[in-house]
């Protein structure tokens, strides 16, 4: 049983989570969906986004683990062809390996790193991955990340063997998954509308809004009365 597991043979459901920025996730998805929806027909392989104006989302790949390896692999070329596509407008020699970030939970991450770090050495060493395991957990869950680096058939390989574990190591517990939240930016208002900032840039913010003009309220003789459309609460 444990050899058809290492030949990714194994025919068992498993999740995988990914935490991907937000360009990442642009790329994953590509025009109209078109890339999500081949990258799924494809490898067979379930892949959700998670929602949200979120810096970060994170994508879950579910299905037998050859569906999973397929996927896996879609993404890392994808990946790999972002950066060659980059390279090519830049005065940059060496190319960047690729990177994916596999979120784990904690309980499994023992499993993973081995005695005095022996696992994870013998993966980095087979695969010709860089493997690193965070430390601390992601905000508000019982989650790390797993940061993996390198050529795409190096994290294919990579991902199969931390398949391999975790399979061989079930979480243990409730887990707690991370879920990203939305970026806090500041909102500053001029001239009746609102602007978040970002870079250098003040950017028109869609989700404040501001429906009475600034001269009647100032006018006002209850110059504190904002509709409940402003501030959600009703007349202040």
């Amino acid at each position: 049983m444990e050899s058809k597991v290492s030949e990714g043979g194994l025919n068992v459901t498993l999740t995988i989570r990914l935490l991907m920025h937000g360009k990442e996730v642009g790329s994953i998805i590509g025009k109209k969906g078109e890339t999500v929806k081949k990258m799924r027909e494809e490898s067979g392989a379930r892949i959700n986004i998670s929602e949200g104006n979120c810096p970060e989302r994170i994508v879950t790949i579910t299905g037998p683990t050859d569906a999973i390896f397929k996927a896996f692999a879609m993404i890392a070329y994808k990946f790999e062809e972002d950066i060659t596509n980059s390279m090519s407008n830049s005065t940059a020699t060496s190319k960047p390996p690729v990177t994916l970030r596999l979120v784990v939970p904690a309980s499994q991450c023992g499993s993973l790193i081995g005695k005095g770090g022996s696992k994870i050495k013998e993966i980095r060493e087979s695969t010709g991955a860089q493997v690193q395991v965070a430390g601390d957990m992601l905000p508000n869950s019982t989650e790390r990340a797993v940061t993996i680096s390198g050529t795409p058939d190096a994290i294919i390989q990579c991902v199969k063997q931390i398949c391999v574990v975790m399979l061989e190591s079930p979480p243990k517990g409730a887990t707690i998954p991370y879920r990203p939240k939305p970026a806090s930016t500041p909102v500053i208002f001029a001239g009746g509308q609102a602007y978040t900032i970002q870079g250098q840039y003040a950017i028109p913010h869609p989700d404040v809004w501001m429906p009475v003009p600034r001269p009647v309220l100032m006018n006002s003789p209850f110059p504190m009365m904002l509709t409940s459309e402003v501030t959600g609460m009703g007349a202040l």
